[in-house]
Protein backbone atom coordinates (compact mmCIF):
# COMPACT_ATOMS: atom_id res chain seq x y z
CA UNK A 1 0.00 0.00 0.00
CA UNK A 2 1.28 3.31 -0.65
CA UNK A 3 0.06 6.38 0.99
CA UNK A 4 -0.73 9.10 -1.19
CA UNK A 5 -0.15 12.90 -0.08
CA UNK A 6 -2.48 15.68 -1.28
CA UNK A 7 -0.53 18.70 -2.44
CA UNK A 8 -2.30 22.06 -2.37
CA UNK A 9 -0.74 25.12 -4.74
CA UNK A 10 0.21 28.11 -2.26
CA UNK A 11 -0.23 31.33 -3.45
CA UNK A 12 1.12 34.37 -1.98
CA UNK A 13 4.08 34.49 0.27
CA UNK A 14 5.47 32.46 2.77
CA UNK A 15 5.34 34.38 6.34
CA UNK A 16 2.99 36.78 8.08
CA UNK A 17 1.37 39.25 5.92
CA UNK A 18 0.44 41.90 9.24
CA UNK A 19 2.28 41.46 12.31
CA UNK A 20 0.74 43.57 15.17
CA UNK A 21 3.41 44.92 18.03
CA UNK A 22 1.20 46.49 21.23
CA UNK A 23 3.23 49.12 22.73
CA UNK A 24 2.39 51.23 25.56
CA UNK A 25 5.61 53.50 26.12
CA UNK A 26 7.61 51.33 28.25
CA UNK A 27 11.09 50.52 27.48
CA UNK A 28 9.68 46.22 26.84
CA UNK A 29 7.39 47.71 24.48
CA UNK A 30 9.84 49.83 22.94
CA UNK A 31 12.18 46.80 21.97
CA UNK A 32 9.33 45.00 20.90
CA UNK A 33 8.51 47.26 18.03
CA UNK A 34 11.79 47.58 16.93
CA UNK A 35 11.97 43.73 17.21
CA UNK A 36 8.65 43.58 14.83
CA UNK A 37 10.03 45.93 12.62
CA UNK A 38 12.84 44.17 11.68
CA UNK A 39 10.46 40.78 11.04
CA UNK A 40 8.37 43.28 9.22
CA UNK A 41 10.63 44.28 6.87
CA UNK A 42 12.56 40.66 6.14
CA UNK A 43 9.09 39.25 5.81
CA UNK A 44 7.70 42.60 3.56
CA UNK A 45 4.57 42.84 6.32
CA UNK A 46 2.73 45.52 7.32
CA UNK A 47 3.17 46.40 10.77
CA UNK A 48 0.47 47.05 13.07
CA UNK A 49 1.62 49.15 15.88
CA UNK A 50 -1.00 48.93 18.28
CA UNK A 51 -1.70 51.13 21.45
CA UNK A 52 -4.27 49.78 23.86
CA UNK A 53 -6.12 53.09 25.25
CA UNK A 54 -6.97 52.34 28.98
CA UNK A 55 -10.93 53.03 30.15
CA UNK A 56 -9.88 53.86 33.69
CA UNK A 57 -14.00 55.20 34.71
CA UNK A 58 -12.53 55.08 38.41
CA UNK A 59 -9.79 57.43 37.75
CA UNK A 60 -12.73 59.33 35.85
CA UNK A 61 -14.48 59.48 38.69
CA UNK A 62 -12.01 61.02 40.88
CA UNK A 63 -11.42 63.99 38.25
CA UNK A 64 -8.05 62.77 36.73
CA UNK A 65 -7.96 64.04 33.10
CA UNK A 66 -7.43 60.14 31.81
CA UNK A 67 -8.60 60.58 28.45
CA UNK A 68 -6.54 63.50 27.59
CA UNK A 69 -3.36 61.49 29.44
CA UNK A 70 -3.94 58.51 27.31
CA UNK A 71 -4.46 60.43 24.03
CA UNK A 72 -1.38 62.43 24.85
CA UNK A 73 0.78 59.01 24.78
CA UNK A 74 -0.72 57.83 21.81
CA UNK A 75 0.54 60.86 20.21
CA UNK A 76 3.84 60.84 21.63
CA UNK A 77 3.68 57.13 20.27
CA UNK A 78 3.03 58.21 16.94
CA UNK A 79 5.86 60.69 17.06
CA UNK A 80 8.80 58.49 18.25
CA UNK A 81 7.35 56.02 15.47
CA UNK A 82 7.45 58.67 13.05
CA UNK A 83 10.97 60.00 14.00
CA UNK A 84 12.17 56.34 13.83
CA UNK A 85 10.96 55.51 10.45
CA UNK A 86 11.90 59.07 9.08
CA UNK A 87 15.65 58.47 10.69
CA UNK A 88 15.76 54.83 8.53
CA UNK A 89 14.03 56.35 5.76
CA UNK A 90 16.33 55.41 2.57
CA UNK A 91 18.31 52.32 4.93
CA UNK A 92 15.05 50.15 5.74
CA UNK A 93 11.47 50.33 4.25
CA UNK A 94 8.83 48.91 6.53
CA UNK A 95 5.15 49.62 5.98
CA UNK A 96 3.23 50.46 9.02
CA UNK A 97 0.19 51.71 10.29
CA UNK A 98 -0.77 53.30 13.86
CA UNK A 99 -4.16 51.94 15.87
CA UNK A 100 -5.61 53.04 19.30
CA UNK A 101 -7.95 50.59 21.31
CA UNK A 102 -10.08 50.90 24.02
CA UNK A 103 -9.77 48.25 27.05
CA UNK A 104 -7.41 46.63 29.09
CA UNK A 105 -3.83 45.76 27.38
CA UNK A 106 -5.07 41.72 26.70
CA UNK A 107 -8.76 42.23 25.23
CA UNK A 108 -7.47 45.36 23.49
CA UNK A 109 -4.84 43.30 21.77
CA UNK A 110 -6.93 40.34 21.27
CA UNK A 111 -9.88 42.76 19.47
CA UNK A 112 -6.65 43.98 17.69
CA UNK A 113 -5.47 40.99 16.65
CA UNK A 114 -8.71 39.68 15.51
CA UNK A 115 -9.95 43.08 13.52
CA UNK A 116 -6.27 43.88 11.86
CA UNK A 117 -6.27 40.15 10.73
CA UNK A 118 -2.82 39.53 12.50
CA UNK A 119 -0.81 36.69 11.59
CA UNK A 120 1.70 37.27 14.20
CA UNK A 121 1.58 39.20 17.69
CA UNK A 122 4.42 40.86 19.52
CA UNK A 123 5.06 41.99 22.87
CA UNK A 124 7.24 43.42 25.42
CA UNK A 125 7.89 41.33 28.43
CA UNK A 126 5.69 42.91 31.37
CA UNK A 127 7.97 44.78 33.80
CA UNK A 128 5.50 44.65 36.39
CA UNK A 129 6.65 41.90 39.11
CA UNK A 130 3.03 41.19 40.08
CA UNK A 131 2.86 39.96 36.72
CA UNK A 132 5.39 37.00 37.09
CA UNK A 133 2.66 35.59 40.14
CA UNK A 134 -0.75 36.38 37.99
CA UNK A 135 0.20 36.05 34.76
CA UNK A 136 1.26 38.89 32.29
CA UNK A 137 -0.30 39.76 29.05
CA UNK A 138 1.99 38.10 27.06
CA UNK A 139 1.03 34.98 28.87
CA UNK A 140 -2.80 35.56 28.59
CA UNK A 141 -2.41 35.91 24.48
CA UNK A 142 0.51 32.54 23.87
CA UNK A 143 -2.81 30.72 25.86
CA UNK A 144 -5.15 31.91 23.41
CA UNK A 145 -3.26 29.77 21.25
CA UNK A 146 -4.95 31.89 17.98
CA UNK A 147 -1.28 33.33 16.58
CA UNK A 148 2.08 32.68 17.08
CA UNK A 149 3.55 35.13 20.12
CA UNK A 150 6.81 36.92 20.21
CA UNK A 151 7.69 37.76 23.78
CA UNK A 152 10.45 40.62 23.63
CA UNK A 153 12.69 41.11 26.68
Amino acid sequence: MTEQHAHQFERGTDGPKVILVGVDGSDSSLRAAAYASGLARRQHALLAVVYVQPVLAAGAALGAPVAETTDEIAEDLVAQIRDAAERLKGIFEVRWEFHTFPGDPYNGLVQAADELKADAVVVGASEQAGHRIVGSVAVRLVKAGRWPVTVVP
